[in-house]
């Protein structure tokens, strides 16, 4: 017979639930939750999931396994009086200036507040206010919103290994900051904004910038371009009750078009580009026999870029020289308008609408700033350009589906697998592969570059030369491969590596979402590729023409890079 629980007289089977917060969302139950989330450790700090048992007790069903024939109330009136004390309590700790804020309508303390029926706090706030940390080009602290859940601490620690924040002194001194209250410009911090995505209140958010969006869009003395990444087109939608994994492409480019912007293209095109350089850099290390020791690194994930140059910066030899496909499409627009520009009497001005929080520190890197002026101007994130279209009164879901402009807005599948863990590695296969039949295109899907683990290893052949791949997800998982390769207990001679967990479909900049959600934006990237009539990144007829034309002779400095220590 089953293991079973009762919960609020209701039976309940079990098997691989881990906790008791798992059994009872089993019954259709929603337990309040503020430092929770299934892919981080279990810490048990909020105490809002609290359960009671037929003896009174009061336990926190997250940290608490369940038990056959275990009996537990979810609804008494001690849980509730427990539970609305400890929101008091928060809230006498916390800034309440809501309407500014910038999580406002996503805060989950907002949220648990209004549920409760929470109309007064009757606790002085007797916290000393501490200023906002602005230092970072990615994220905004305000340590006046923390609410101690650790979420962030356990995100920056256990899945990207970088350690840039984590819990200071003890008691009603308890704050979570940097070491030394350092600002997070002077720490390791990797920009991925991860802890901002995980951040149950506004006490870490994404930089906004939309401010300076507008004031581009309303001086006539600019053009401004704008260029849309893979990922970004099946995750908007969700922010307007679109299912996750709609490709919602055809409703920005009709967005952007009413917010007044010039041009809109397509990150994918760059994408294209990416792996045509990338794939050419690793066929000549692997002639050259420079992966036996090392593979190469790719370099399209600025987090994982900086994280390599703070924690190992003896391996930055063995990440390749290519710019990440935004920092590419920049130098390429910035060409390609710069005898109009001089013509017109006007500026380009180049903003990319990026799922990552990393992109506005790579954009702001002096390594893509060239004679004086940067490849890109702006980086917008999913959720910034969401607000965009809110603020103008635009009802996206009614937008006809436009097309985005040519000539840079034709793109292969391989460039529109970027968005999820592996694209890089399928796209460049497909590239370098020497079946090019579509047989065996097909059967790339079942080599193991594909799905949602965080790491995955294949092997293929070029050239009759058998080549090691893997790819990885999340920066502690990329250490860990980087300790195997170094300790001679693994060999690769390529590996992906993206610092969000399953690439950037969850990027930070990206609506929040759990592990479902992100299943059904790689879907939606998938089906993008499937319909794409150019499977391959070298077939490209814009790319041949950008190699004839900007491109001629310039490829080392348009589309390369040499990172400063």
């Amino acid at each position: 017979m089953p293991n079973y629980m009762i919960v609020d007289g209701i039976h309940v089977e079990f098997d691989q639930e881990k906790n008791i917060l798992d059994v009872v969302r089993k019954a259709g139950i929603e337990l309040p939750t503020l430092c929770y989330y299934s892919d981080l450790s279990i810490y048990g700090a909020c105490r809002m999931c609290v359960v009671e048992d037929e003896r009174g007790r009061i336990m926190a069903s997250c940290s608490t396994p369940p038990k056959n024939k275990m009996v537990i109330q979810t609804n008494t009136p001690k849980l509730q009086k427990y539970r609305k004390m400890i929101l008091e309590l928060l809230l006498s700790a916390h800034c309440r200036d809501c309407t500014v804020c910038e999580k406002s309508g996503k805060c989950k303390l907002q949220d648990l507040a209004y549920r409760f029926g929470i109309k007064s706090v009757r606790f002085a706030n007797t916290t000393v206010k501490k200023p906002m940390d602005t230092s970072s080009k990615a994220i905004v602290r305000d340590p006046g919103k923390c609410i101690l859940c650790g979420d962030c601490v356990r995100m920056c620690n256990e899945v990207q290994n970088v350690g840039a924040i984590d819990f200071a002194y003890r008691g009603s001194n308890m704050i979570v900051s940097p070491a030394f209250e350092r600002s997070i410009a002077e720490t390791d911090c990797v920009n991925c904004g991860q802890c901002a995505a995980v951040c149950p209140t506004g006490a870490i958010t994404i930089k906004n910038e939309i401010d300076r969006a507008w004031d581009a869009i309303y001086d006539p003395t600019k053009r401004v371009v704008v260029q849309i990444a893979p990922a970004v087109r099946v995750a908007l939608g969700e922010e307007f009750g679109l299912p996750a994994g709609e490709n919602v492409m055809g409703k920005i480019a009709a967005s952007l078009r009413k917010m007044g912007f010039d041009h809109i293209y397509d990150t994918n095109l760059s994408a294209d580009l990416t792996v045509t350089e990338e794939a050419a850099e690793f066929v000549k290390r692997i002639k050259k026999g420079q992966t036996k020791e090392f593979p190469l690194f790719t370099s399209c994930c600025p987090a994982w870029v900086r994280y390599m140059e703070t924690k190992h910066p003896e391996l930055m030899q063995y990440v390749s020289s290519c710019k990440s496909p935004m920092q590419m499409f920049g130098a390429v627009i910035k060409e390609y308008y710069r005898e109009q520009d001089e013509m017109d009497d006007r500026q380009t001005f180049m903003i990319a609408i990026m799922p990552c929080t990393a992109k506005k520190a790579e954009a702001a890197r002096e390594e893509f700033v060239r004679e004086g002026v940067p490849d890109i101007d702006l980086v917008l994130t999913t959720s910034e350009l969401c607000q965009m279209i809110k603020e103008t009164g635009i009802k996206f879901n009614d937008q006809e589906p436009e097309a985005s402009d040519m000539p840079f807005s034709l793109y292969s599948g391989g460039g529109a697998i970027f968005g999820v863990t592996g694209g890089v590695t399928e796209a460049v296969i497909r590239h370098v592969m020497d079946d090019k039949s579509s047989v065996a295109l097909r059967e790339l899907e079942f080599i193991g570059v594909r799905g949602a683990d965080e790491i995955k290893e294949c092997e293929i052949e070029v050239e009759g030369n058998p080549i090691r791949i893997a790819v990885v997800s999340g920066l502690n998982n990329a250490e860990t491969i980087i300790q195997q390769i170094t300790n001679g207990e693994r060999h690769y001679d390529f590996v992906e590596v993206m610092a969000c967990p399953e690439g950037c479909i969850s990027g930070a900049g990206q609506p929040f979402n759990l592990r479902g959600g992100r299943k059904m934006r790689a879907r939606g990237i998938y089906r993008v590729d499937k319909v794409a009539q150019i499977k391959r990144s070298g077939e490209n007829p814009m790319v041949k023409e950008l190699y004839n034309g900007i491109l001629k002779n310039r490829t080392k400095d348009l589309l390369h890079v040499h990172y400063h220590k």
